[in-house]
């Protein structure tokens, strides 16, 4: 016999906004998270905009002596954590403290941190280093954090799949809670990726965009003019617990989650498997397993990251699963007003679609004018849509050819 599994709490910190709520009025608001870099001096990079996190004090979470030896990205994912603990308006006690785990992923880790100490090592020497260096780089920093903070002692790490990272990371926690190793999960991502060396990479590849308008009009999402990606950061936890221990403590249940597909293109490195075919093979297994027909979903969150490959695959994908049902099913890509938030965006764009079966409202495709005939679904171009749907889906690809995609349902 099977869990149910259902989330109980979400928290996020994202370019839009420092908690969930102003996150998703931005996003139905279609307001762009983007600005002026500020990590690193202009020049650096021919890219001016990035999706910052701002005015965030770490202090909220952390005390002083804590915040000096924790990574930006440790602090964004305690951030999350804290308020999807407050939301689930869950506290853990002995009682069960050992069924609580915690997973929370990141792409890089502490990529801020080990550029900074590295620069210390070579102009000062070892001895200047933070003593919690490797603590700060480590990628299982922000989990290790939040599992002390929250005396969670059930199953803890950190999955890496690149941008897929957090979807995975909820998916594995869906997992557990449904074999019950866990009754409780404390699943996400986070990541500070807006660093020079890892724009500077992307730049490398030709995966960001140099639009220089302002307002942004980047980026731009299976727009036929897409140029690129735009680098963001942040944080999003959900809080999952089995349905039963939820309804034991009189939780509210946000949504269930029913299905998780995980595929591997073994295609490019970069590039995506022609037509689709990985991200293909991930939705239907998460249908499968969700025991969800095609018909049923109403809306899919697409990892849309407005680069020239990813868009006509993930599009040729949804073709091959939905047939001529994916012609009905508003698709958006919340990328084009967060950013890429890298290993944190999965996680916060199943949020999303939690909040759209709650709400009745999709978000938005900003910044979308010229369609391609290679991307020919509905977008939900620049304005939110008034929708009642029970099943949403949230696609999630990483670079390495890693394909995650999370069903969520309305809970009944």
């Amino acid at each position: 016999m099977q869990n149910r599994v259902v989330v109980t709490g979400i928290g996020a910190l994202t370019p839009l906004g420092n908690d969930m709520a102003s996150t998703w009025d931005a996003l139905i608001n279609g307001r762009s998270g983007l600005g002026p870099i500020t990590r690193f001096p202009e020049g650096v990079l021919p890219v001016k905009y990035a999706a910052e996190v701002k005015g965030f004090d770490p202090l909220k979470y952390f005390k002083a002596p804590e915040a000096r030896r924790t990574d930006p990205f440790e602090q964004y994912g305690m951030a999350a954590a804290v308020m999807a603990m407050e939301d689930a308006a869950l506290t853990v006690t002995d009682e069960f403290s050992e069924d609580v785990g915690v997973i929370i992923g990141s792409s890089v880790g502490g990529f801020s941190s080990m550029l900074s100490q590295y620069d210390i090592l070579r102009t000062q020497g070892y001895r200047k280093m933070n003593v919690f260096a490797i603590p700060m780089i480590m990628g299982n920093g922000a989990a290790g954090h939040v599992a002390i903070r929250f005396k969670a002692q059930g199953p803890s790490y950190s999955p890496v799949s690149a941008c897929a990272t957090s979807n995975d990371s909820i998916g594995q926690a869906f997992e557990l809670v449904r074999r019950g190793a866990a009754k409780v999960m404390i699943a996400g991502g986070a990541d500070a990726t807006v660093a020079s060396l890892g724009m500077a990479g992307f730049e490398q590849i030709g995966a960001l965009s140099h639009d220089e308008s302002w307002p942004p009009r980047a980026p731009r999402p299976f727009d036929k003019t897409r140029d690129g990606t735009v680098v963001g950061e942040g944080a999003c936890v959900m809080i999952l617990e089995s349905l039963d221990f939820a309804l034991a403590r009189g939780a509210r249940i946000l949504a269930e989650i029913v299905g998780y597909g995980q595929t591997t293109d073994a295609f490019h490195v970069i590039a995506p498997a022609e037509g689709g075919k990985g991200a293909a093979r991930a939705i239907k297994r998460a249908l499968a397993e969700a025991g969800v027909a095609p018909e049923q979903v109403g809306y899919i969150n697409a990892h849309g990251t407005a680069t020239p490959a990813n868009d006509p695959a993930e599009t040729a994908a949804i073709k091959s699963v939905f047939g001529d049902h994916a012609y009905k099913i508003p698709v958006s890509s919340t990328k084009s007003m967060t950013g890429h938030m890298m290993g944190a965006t999965g996680a916060l764009e199943g949020a999303i679609c939690i909040h759209a079966i709650r709400e009745g409202v999709l978000p938005p495709t900003i910044n979308y004018s010229t369609p391609d005939p290679l991307c020919d679904l509905d977008y939900i171009p620049n304005e939110a849509r008034r929708a009642r749907i029970d099943v949403a889906v949230n696609n999630s690809f990483g670079f390495g050819g890693h394909n995650s995609v999370v069903v969520f349902k309305r809970y009944e």
